[in-house]
């Protein structure tokens, strides 16, 4: 194990995120508010950075480092975003285990808060919260393999071990610009988003829809992320709005290496097997939910259509957003929302969960079981797009479904054991809730943990266990359980 090689690296991540830090102090120097929740992180990140970066001049990793490098670069992170919560005093967010709940779920693109009272933070802490969402959304590891040159030694492993989804599409031979690639898509839609919305405002479509309002909303939509400055979310603003943020998170929920073909006029995301399914069980989830709502709020077919759609956007896409308390809905409404946050988005894009090409996997691997129970001699590969999977690709799918579910289980007990802050037990659903959303880094669930709650309620202990939920699942588990086995230390 290059320990020093791995440390080294580490510190070139921490010191780059530690640089972040001014973009709120220029925030805080407008308004006003003090500098010191930015500055004293801001210096300590640099210190720790450079000198871990001093252990290797040259250093060099396998895959062994690389799931110890990606693994620790994001707790890391988590810990120095915490610090800007917890210096400046104010807020449930100065408790260090809030703040570091709060910070894992910004980088993570959870979306879970335990934010009670918007107003008591500066517009320098959310706008620091907020930003947080949009750099964890493409990967703090592919952003500094993008920028930093040591970082491509090894980049590639790296990557395939941050990048949502079970496999990594490589668009250019050099890994470096292939991260370059995926970045600059990354922010040319959250441009285009802000554009969008800062255009509605103007036309009198979103009077809230400040340019500020919609620069940091644009940065927690294509991370799918779901933090908001606002604690009603976007049900605060306009169905103009709604129908935007909508589009655009089903855009971020899309595998981005689509949209780079389609700028080079190749249009394969029309054939695409994944998008397919993936808008496919948007739309199907959305009709269920349209007559439910059409009849328990007496809603117009448009409304219950736009309601409907931007609840299964922002769940399936795992972001968070909400444009109405569906915590009120009726039961067979939450139901639906329920089972979507197993579904997620597409491999290669900002969303969390299980993800859509897995599900497709597992699902043909199912029939082929059932149709060899009675043509036992029979051959029949399973194919994706029309290309063959190799047994080890689809072998790996299955066990990650099972070990998702099974971590999902578990950790619903545990929540459920460990009660609440007031004494009283808590109920199994709101546990699975809780558990399905942080495991998920979707953020809100349903019941006690919906969209206008927050897990303030959950006890300290609770918190850390979702602390390390986000982490496993922004990281798909296996990158970082890996790491608990004795045969990982002895390779």
């Amino acid at each position: 194990m290059r320990l020093k090689s791995t440390f080294a690296l580490l510190g070139e991540i921490v010191a780059l995120l530690a640089l972040t830090l001014l973009a709120p102090m220029v925030i805080a120097l407008h308004d006003g508010t003090p500098l010191k929740p930015f500055a004293i992180p801001l210096v300590i990140g640099l210190l720790v950075g450079l000198f871990l970066r001093g252990l290797d001049r040259n250093p060099e990793i396998g895959t062994r480092e690389a799931f110890l490098l990606v693994s620790l670069a994001w707790i890391a992170v988590s810990i120095l975003g915490a610090m800007p919560y917890v210096i400046s005093g104010k807020s449930s967010l100065a408790n260090p285990v809030n703040a570091l709940f709060e910070s894992m779920s910004g980088f993570t693109t959870t979306g879970a808060t335990v934010l009670d009272n918007f107003n008591e933070p500066s517009r320098a802490i959310l706008f620091w919260r907020q930003l947080t969402q949009w750099l964890g959304g493409m990967g703090i590891v592919v952003l500094a393999i993008a920028i930093l040159p040591r970082l491509s030694v090894g980049g590639a492993e790296l990557m395939s071990l941050e990048a949502p989804g079970p496999q990594l599409q490589k668009l250019t031979p050099h890994i470096r610009k292939t991260a370059r690639i995926f970045w600059g898509i990354y922010v040319g839609l959250t441009l285009l988003e802000t554009l969008v919305l800062t255009l509605l405002h103007y036309l009198g479509l979103a009077p809230k829809m400040t340019p500020y309002m919609a620069l940091v909303h644009s940065f927690t939509t294509m991370s799918t992320g779901g933090f908001s400055p606002l604690s009603l979310s976007i049900e605060a603003f306009s169905p103009a709005v709604q129908w935007v943020i909508a589009v655009f998170m089903i855009l971020a929920g899309a595998n981005f290496a689509l949209f780079w073909y389609a700028l080079r006029g190749d249009f394969r995301i029309l054939r695409n097997e994944e998008f397919k399914w993936y808008l496919g069980v948007i739309l199907l989830l959305t009709i269920i939910l349209v007559p439910v709502l059409m009849r328990q709020y007496s809603l117009p077919v448009t409304n219950a259509f736009r309601e409907a759609l931007f609840q299964v956007a922002s769940i399936i896409t795992t972001t968070g957003y909400a444009s109405m308390n569906f915590a009120l809905w009726p039961l067979s409404a939450q139901f639906v929302l329920f089972v979507a946050m197993f579904i997620g988005g597409s491999s290669g894009s900002t969303a969390g969960s299980i993800k859509v090409i897995r599900w497709i996997v597992g699902i043909k691997a199912v029939w082929r079981e059932l149709f060899q129970s009675f043509h036992e001699e029979s051959v029949k590969p399973l194919k994706l797009g029309g290309n063959v999977l190799d047994e080890r690709s689809v072998r790996g799918v299955l066990a990650f479904i099972v070990l998702y579910f099974l971590v999902f289980l578990i950790s619903s007990l545990i929540v459920v054991l460990n009660g609440t802050t007031t004494g009283k037990p808590m109920p199994l659903a709101d546990a699975m809730s809780a558990v399905a959303a942080t495991l998920g880094n979707i953020g809100p669930g349903i019941g006690a943990v919906g969209p206008m709650a927050n897990y303030l309620m959950f006890p300290a202990k609770t918190k850390i266990l979702m602390f390390f939920l986000m982490w496993l699942g922004r990281l798909e588990i296996v990158t970082a359980l890996v790491l608990f086995t004795r045969s990982y230390w002895r390779w």
